[in-house]
């Protein structure tokens, strides 16, 4: 076959990603305006390229803490360079907080601190930010269930060892959240009445 009989692909990563929200955000009430879909689509496909998560530091690759992030917005004097940095950081505790949380827990940070870090983050941008306020502000308002949105947009099939079985129901356990108990029904775990929220 020939590179001209080649079929074109004329999807993007970013409008993959916006269909996936937008199938999925038509679950949650009230639904995400389309711009916050756009928005996030957008960032899940520039957080599609490594080097946009990862940073160099001192002869490290890594990925900059939420926490340092948050300390270099609190000391930029400049507004445009912290809305800059909050915004790195709001899109960070969305993309880890949704992607990673397993990860994340066995180091105990837990889903609250991705909701407070992101949440707060947008907050200050719904407020200052040259533009997009409005985004923001349904960021901010709605981060908790956009980070479900965003995990389920991303989640992977794959084959269910015991212990992410386990994990899964203690995550459940802890939260009742009803996205996980979605979960666990889809993989035939019955979960007892009495332990469902009404």
């Amino acid at each position: 076959m020939s590179l001209q009989q080649l079929p074109a692909f004329e999807r993007t990563l970013a409008e993959y990603f916006r269909e996936r929200l937008e199938e999925f955000g038509r679950q949650l009430v009230p639904s995400p305006q389309e711009d916050t879909l756009w928005y996030m689509g957008n960032m899940l496909a520039r957080f599609g390229d490594s080097d946009k998560v990862f940073s160099y530091d001192r002869g490290e690759i890594s990925i900059r803490p939420l926490a340092l992030l948050y300390k270099d917005a609190r000391q930029t004097a400049d507004r445009w360079q912290r809305c800059q940095i909050l915004r790195q950081l709001g899109d960070q505790a969305l993309f880890m907080g949704a992607l990673f949380p397993e990860r994340y827990e066995r180091r105990g940070i837990l889903r609250d601190y991705f909701v407070g870090m992101g949440g707060g983050a947008y907050d200050y941008l719904a407020e200052n930010a040259q533009g997009n306020r409005h985004i923001y502000c349904e960021l901010a308002a709605m981060f908790a269930r956009l980070l479900e949105l965003v995990a389920r947009v991303c989640a992977k099939q794959k084959p269910v060892d015991a212990r992410d079985l386990l994990d899964l129901y203690q995550r459940w356990r802890r939260s009742r959240d009803p996205h996980l108990a979605d979960q666990l029904r889809a993989l035939g775990i019955a979960l007892p009445k009495s332990d469902l929220r009404h």
